[in-house]
């Protein structure tokens, strides 16, 4: 075995190399992980950086290093889809490392003007005992990208465990933080936590709330919409209930399935609004795109459909991960056209940086794939610009969009039970349907959406609430107050103009207020529901941004402005409740 390794010769790209270099392009938080991988030289290391971060840059730097000191002969990548190892070949070649992308295990060989190969996990697992054998006859650093995927399924796992034991170095990467799982990843170092459950331990870590301090990420605007549905389950019975509102689990997802219906009225208005923002966008950054993120390939079409009547342009379609599909998003990358819509291959490590404006119209709710989806937004190119992502008003949603800053880590020993996770119950039946036509019976079976309207609720920007005081119509000069937000603007421009439209809305609201038509047209019961809603959206931001629990919030303005509980409080109890806590977070962002 030995004899045929010193037999392959090293292409003649890489002479001997004395030292190690950085390379003058590289980012802050790229040398400093170089240098951290560097005075360590381990066999194992572990790279958590936020989508959007350049982790495909620092990992080839480190093969060019290794590869330069002959301290590894070949490269093996091993990617989530057919798309992302292309995308792998083509970075490579550009830092001038040759990777086969079409490598298949079964043949064994590859021509000699290749230093590496790019396979996926699924690849991986089929034959892992051939990629062992070209593991263990050359000196092989392995780049394991968003390893998260070797603990999707125990086979998976072991796959990735049995190829890649042999190798001389093993570089892991990651944009998203571990969900929980109760599969340990191969090659990923665990500790016990403070209670007692072991959790991945990174060797560096480079996170969101980092990576936009350094101009690295773009902020996010997201923009979330609620509304009315309606539906009829299969018992026969018929709900109508409200998009935002308290509900069961079962209510939430049936009332979330209902407004990403293409027949309703919800979907297509917010994909109206998105249009008139990426619009508004491209008056700043003229090659402006947008992504809407489906949950099969029939909703996909009909979202298609339904842009290109409001656009006036066709959208991208891609539907599944097979060749032209990969040259679909290619030309979308280096074009610019307006639109792309996909159902998943494009949620994450895909790279196309003009994406500036996307819509969240999936069931899939896990904080992992919410991460990577708002990750292909987030991409920097240049000072002052915005990612703007449309949201179905799900607290589990938006939980996830406050917590954009939050770092989890990959625990072993408990399944995801947390509220985000409303939905990963069905998302083997999401994967049929998405390789098939359409949503699976056993998906759609249980209910029959009927009728469904959209109304723009409130801005989550920076962990606040903007707007939150009361649904406005789309296409109201209200909506347009937040959609109009210029396409350039530094993150602190963006939390000033979002006060002063807030401080302006807060206006206009007195004064239709004060108008006796205006107040004879609501009823009691309305706005105190309006204000109620608003006071709980205004907590539930707070608790994101401080951890301090909602009971906690109420408890302190009640003592704060007196008065009983939410509930049963007056107009203007809850008013200066509102009030107040918009001065508790306007001190802590000064």
């Amino acid at each position: 075995m030995s004899g045929r390794h010193d037999a392959v010769p090293l292409p003649p790209a890489w002479p001997e190399r004395a030292a190690w270099g950085t390379a003058p392009s590289l980012r802050a938080w790229q040398t400093a992980a170089l240098e951290s991988y560097r005075e360590r030289s381990p066999r194992d290391f572990l790279a958590v950086a936020t989508p959007g971060a350049g982790k495909t840059t620092f990992a080839l730097t480190v093969a060019a290093e290794l590869l330069g000191r002959r301290l590894v002969d070949r490269i093996t990548i091993v990617a989530p889809t057919e798309h992302l190892k292309l995308q792998w070949a083509e970075a490579a070649a550009r830092a001038g490392i040759p990777i086969d992308p079409a490598y298949a295990a079964g043949k064994g060989r590859t021509s000699q003007d290749y230093v590496g190969i790019a396979v996926t996990y699924a690849g991986v697992a089929v034959n892992p005992l051939a990629l062992r054998i070209r593991t263990e006859r050359f000196k092989t650093l392995v780049i394991l990208d968003e390893v998260h995927h070797a603990g999707d399924a125990l086979s998976w796992g072991e796959g990735v465990r049995e190829a890649f034991e042999p190798a001389t170095r093993r570089l892991a990467l990651t944009g998203t933080p571990f969900r929980s799982d109760v599969n340990p990843i191969p090659f990923v170092t665990y500790a016990p936590g403070a209670d007692g459950v072991p959790r991945s331990v990174a060797d560096f870590t480079y996170g969101y709330g980092h990576a936009l301090a350094d101009h690295v990420v773009r902020p996010v605007l997201f923009l979330a919409y609620s509304g009315e549905m309606q539906w009829r389950t299969r018992a026969g019975d018929e709900i109508a209930a409200r998009l935002g509102e308290p509900l069961t689990k079962d209510l939430t997802a049936q009332a979330l399935r209902t407004a990403l219906d293409p027949a309703g009225s919800w979907i297509p208005s917010v994909l109206a609004a998105a249009d008139r923002r990426l619009s508004e966008v491209r008056r700043h950054v003229p090659d402006a795109g947008g992504l809407v993120i489906a949950s099969d390939q029939d909703s996909a079409r009909a979202y298609a459909t339904l842009l290109k009547q409001v656009s006036g342009e066709s959208p991208t379609l891609v539907l599944s991960d097979e060749k032209a599909a990969s040259s679909r998003i290619q030309a979308f990358t280096e074009g610019e056209d307006r639109w792309m819509v996909a159902v998943r291959m494009v949620s994450e490590g895909v790279d196309v940086p003009r994406l500036a404006v996307g819509v969240y119209a999936t069931t899939t709710a896990t904080p992992l794939f919410f991460a990577q989806a708002v990750g292909r937004f987030v991409r920097a190119r240049g000072r002052g610009e915005t990612a703007s992502v449309f949201l179905p008003s799900v607290p589990g949603l938006l939980g996830h969009a406050a917590e954009m800053e939050v770092e989890r880590d990959h625990v072993l020993g408990r399944a995801v039970q947390d509220e985000g996770d409303i939905f990963a119950a069905e998302q083997d039946l999401l994967a049929r349907a998405e390789a098939g036509e359409g949503a699976s019976d056993e998906l759609t079976g249980s209910y029959e959406a009927l009728g469904s309207e959209a109304r723009f609720d409130h801005v989550l920007y920076d962990g606040a609430a903007f707007g939150h005081a009361g649904e406005v119509h789309v296409g109201s000069d209200e909506e347009m107050d937040f959609l109009g937000i210029p396409g350039l603007l530094e993150p602190d421009q963006v939390r000033a103009l979002l006060h002063s439209r807030q401080s302006e809305r807060a206006r206009r609201q007195r004064r239709d207020a004060a108008d006796e038509d205006a107040v004879q047209e609501i009823t009691t019961h309305e706005q105190l529901a309006v204000l109620r809603r608003e006071l709980n959206g205004l907590v539930a931001a707070w608790h994101h941004r401080t951890g301090q629990a909602h009971g906690i919030t109420h408890a302190a303005l009640r003592k704060e402005c007196g008065g009983p509980a939410a509930a049963v409080a007056s107009a203007d109890q809850l008013n200066a409740r509102i009030d107040q806590l918009r001065a508790w977070a306007a001190r802590r962002t000064s």
